[in-house]
């Protein structure tokens, strides 16, 4: 079979200028394996695209050029693609060094224009035989159906047949297959436990002897949670005179409904002293149930221990896989925690009651943010809450970003002169404001080079806000956009990106006691304290 059977000149031409635009900087460095994942992605939607223009100028019988001239203009075409391709590849490494020395990593070299262009054949091929396959069967049902309906009624049916049948195929057995080994996995990672971390032999500890949730029921990450904090002694190292915090975690298996494991998280929280801490933190996990340590550990020390919180598992599997399979259970747990603490909560004297604020990184930020409407507080609200790398679906921060005080980069947004709602990240922002921080607080952590909060479907066709200038300072100068490339790039940063602490998605220590300390004020820290708990914090290492 000649190529140009096989292969269309205009797909490939289309395909190729994606594949080079794909090696253009993004969020996130990566490594060759994957970009070589996104470059075949892009090669694939290009070549895509390139067939619907052809398929569109034979629909609107625009004049086509003679054999001769098409024979000429596909050889045009494949040494433009080989030129394109090559000069791309050889920038693909520079470009991703200019991402990399943003984040101080170690620049790269070697083979990475072969990996890629290994990968990216690999995967646009598969692409290809996906579509080719999809094109037979769309065309033996065109060709059963066209001699007993009218043409046009027998390609719509033949359309939704291949549609429906690739669906069902890919959903039913595929992706169900696929999540059904993803839930094994992770349901024995959660179940295990680790030898040497053993259950609490207080018994004013949850999980300990009389604790009203069992430590097996915790799951890996709760039992994580509660093992691995601070003690009074730790804390004492830094703030002098400390306390033991008090931390409740209600697993997966502690019951089988989100409101009883909320009732369980509030009797235990009651039994363990919580509420009789200055202050509480409402917890709201990861998909998979883990509570990011430099969180909650930051916190812990900035009050000196005396601090309470409490958390509600929902899933064990990674957040992007609960998001998508158990998307109305996280949010419902989320909302019986809230439910059950709050309506507790609000009947203790003002005067004596704790103050409470309101946890959640990634997944948890979105859940957190989902557990309680406004309207439900307005008579009696709580103090706060410090949502992390909240998740682009979110709602309250896609409101605000989208209305945000004039002037002000949708990375580091300004909302209504910042009496309720502040942003920050490891190059500040909490401080702006143009109106005193009111009573009560959001701050949302959020980093600019943080996929998870900046990815949107809308790139596909639109420019990103937060690409406008100014830039945050983690985001390549190079980056640009364009349409779909944009989007594939931005997807593949969400679930295979990695950067070092501190950039991304991954949240240090210290920018959480900035943002910690802006929005609880607590008394007696000053730079030189601030500095040495960051050091303190930055080597951690749980006895």
């Amino acid at each position: 079979m000649q190529w140009r059977h096989f292969f269309s000149t205009a797909g490939l031409l289309v395909g190729t200028l994606f594949f080079a635009l794909s090696l253009t900087p993004s969020l996130i460095p990566r490594e060759g394996v994957v970009q070589g994942v996104i470059s075949g992605a892009s090669l694939a939607a290009g070549y895509g695209v390139g067939v619907l223009l052809v398929w569109l100028w034979h629909f609107f019988e625009l004049p086509s050029v003679s054999a001769k001239t098409a024979r000429l203009l596909r050889w045009l075409a494949a040494g433009f693609c080989v030129l394109l391709a090559l000069s791309f590849l050889w920038q693909a490494t520079q470009w991703q060094n200019s991402v990399r020395a943003l984040m101080g990593l170690e620049t790269v070299s070697g083979v990475r224009p072969l990996t890629i262009a290994l990968v990216a054949g690999l995967v646009f091929l598969l692409f290809l035989l996906l579509g080719k396959l999809f094109k037979l069967l769309f065309s033996f049902v065109f060709g059963k159906l066209a001699h007993r309906v009218p043409r046009r009624i027998a390609g719509i049916l033949g359309l939704f047949a291949a549609f429906w049948l690739f669906w069902a195929v890919f959903n039913d057995v595929l992706l169900t297959a696929a999540l059904h080994q993803v839930d094994g996995i992770y349901q024995r990672l959660d179940a295990r436990i680790v030898p040497d971390m053993k259950a609490p032999e207080g018994s004013l500890k949850a999980g300990g002897p009389d604790s009203l949730l069992r430590w097996q029921d915790m799951g890996h990450q709760g039992r994580r949670y509660l093992a691995l904090g601070p003690t009074a002694k730790d804390i004492a190292e830094v703030t002098g005179e400390a306390k033991d915090p008090i931390r409740v975690y209600a697993g997966l298996n502690a019951a089988d409904a989100p409101d009883e494991r909320a009732r369980l998280a509030l009797e235990e929280l009651k039994r363990v002293g919580g509420f009789e801490r200055s202050v509480l933190l409402l917890i709201t996990p990861t998909g998979t149930g883990w509570v990011d340590p430099g969180a909650i550990n930051s916190v812990e020390y900035l009050f000196a221990g005396d601090i309470a919180s409490v958390a509600a598992q929902y899933s064990y599997l990674p957040s992007p896989i609960a998001l998508m399979t158990e998307d109305a259970y996280g949010r419902e747990t989320a909302q019986a925690l809230f439910r059950s603490i709050y309506g507790y909560w609000r009947t203790l004297p003002r005067a004596t009651r704790p103050k409470l604020y309101l946890f959640g990184l990634s997944l948890g930020a979105l859940n957190s943010d989902r557990s309680f409407d406004f309207y439900d507080i307005l008579d009696d609200p709580f103090h706060g809450a410090l949502w992390t790398g909240p998740p682009f679906r979110s709602d309250t921060w896609r409101q605000v970003t989208a209305h945000r005080d004039e002037g002000s980069p949708a990375w580091l947004p300004e909302f209504r002169g910042g009496a309720m709602v502040r942003f920050g990240n490891h190059f500040g922002g909490y401080d702006k404001g143009s109106v005193p921080w009111g009573r009560f607080r959001i701050a949302y952590l959020q980093h600019g080079s943080d996929p998870i909060v900046f990815f949107d479907p809308a790139a596909a066709w639109r420019r990103p806000a937060w690409m406008a200038e100014p830039r945050a300072q983690d985001v390549s100068p190079d980056l640009q956009w364009y349409p779909i490339v944009t989007m594939l790039q931005l997807a593949m940063d969400m679930h295979a990106g990695i950067a070092p602490m501190g950039y991304g998605h991954s949240y240090a220590p210290a920018d959480y006691v900035r943002a910690w300390q802006r929005l609880t004020e607590p008394e007696g820290w000053d730079e030189a304290r601030i500095e040495r708990l960051n050091e303190k914090l930055l080597k951690w290492n749980p006895k």
